[in-house]
């Protein structure tokens, strides 16, 4: 929360799993709590899909709901799920250092380049959404 208070923005990882659905519609309900009572400018840069296992129907299905909640809001880069992605923390290297060339760190490059490109539009600030809910808990 003390994060949430003291950000200007926030990007929200949403791995490509059920139960990322429902903490996502928590999260959404605590950065409102945020911005009624502590911090008003809070901007959602974005949701960025993670873990994407493209041969899954379930990672499809969560990808297609979000994208049909939050449309515009989601970000075109999608990290997909990888063996080096998983393997690079526990040589302590990110994975730009670790696999340069591997699809994980081309997406991250893209979506950092997605980020750049955003902060050009709408410089000197953040672009804020509205974020619906996507389950009545």
């Amino acid at each position: 929360m003390n994060a949430l208070a003291a950000a200007h923005g926030v990007i929200i990882p949403v791995q490509c799993e059920y139960l990322a659905l429902e903490g996502l519609t928590q999260l959404m309900t605590t950065i409102q709590l945020v911005r009624r009572s502590l911090n008003p400018t809070l901007a959602v840069r974005g949701l960025v899909m993670t873990m994407f296992d493209s041969r899954a129907n379930l990672a499809r299905q969560v990808r297609e709901q979000v994208v049909k909640h939050f449309a515009s809001q989601v970000f075109s880069s999608t990290v997909p799920r990888s063996v080096r992605l998983s393997e690079a923390p526990s040589y302590g290297q990110p994975i730009l250092a670790y696999a340069p060339s591997s699809p994980g760190a081309a997406a991250y490059q893209a979506l950092a380049q997605e980020l750049l490109d955003g902060d050009r539009i709408s410089n000197p600030g953040t672009r804020s959404v509205d974020m619906p809910v996507l389950f009545d808990i």
